[in-house]
C-alpha cells in the first residue's frame, strides 16, 4: 500500500483556531472615497510609520486599488515637502548592522 502524504495547510485554510482575526477593511472604500488626495496629510499619516516607511497592506488593511495611491500620494506630498522623507528623531542607530562596523568612520 502506498503511504499517502498530508498536504500541507496553507495559512488562508486554517478554519478555526487562536489565529481567526477578521480582515481589516479599506478606510478608503469605508468611506467611499474613489481617490487618493495627496493634500489630506492627516489621512496620509495613518499609512506611514514612525521612522517615515510607507506601511504595507497587510498592517494598514487598504485595498490594492488605494494601497497604489496611497503609496504615490505619500510620495508626491513628500516631492511637495508636505511630508518628510526621514522622521528626525534618536541619534544612535538602532537595527541594521548594529555594532559589526564599529571600526568604520562616522
Amino acid at each position: 500500500m502506498a503511504k499517502q502524504r498530508r498536504r500541507p495547510v496553507r495559512r488562508r485554510d486554517r478554519k478555526g483556531g487562536p489565529a481567526t482575526t477578521r480582515r481589516k477593511s479599506c478606510p478608503y472604500c469605508r468611506e467611499k472615497i474613489e481617490q487618493v488626495d495627496y493634500k489630506d496629510l492627516a489621512m496620509l499619516r495613518r499609512f506611514i510609520s514612525d521612522r517615515g516607511k510607507i506601511r504595507s497592506r497587510r498592517i494598514t488593511g487598504a485595498c490594492r486599488r488605494h494601497q497604489s495611491q496611497v503609496a504615490r500620494a505619500v510620495k508626491r506630498a513628500r516631492e511637495l515637502a508636505l511630508l518628510p522623507y526621514v522622521v528626525e528623531g534618536s541619534d544612535h542607530r538602532t537595527g541594521g548592522r548594529g555594532d559589526r562596523d564599529r571600526d568604520r568612520e562616522r
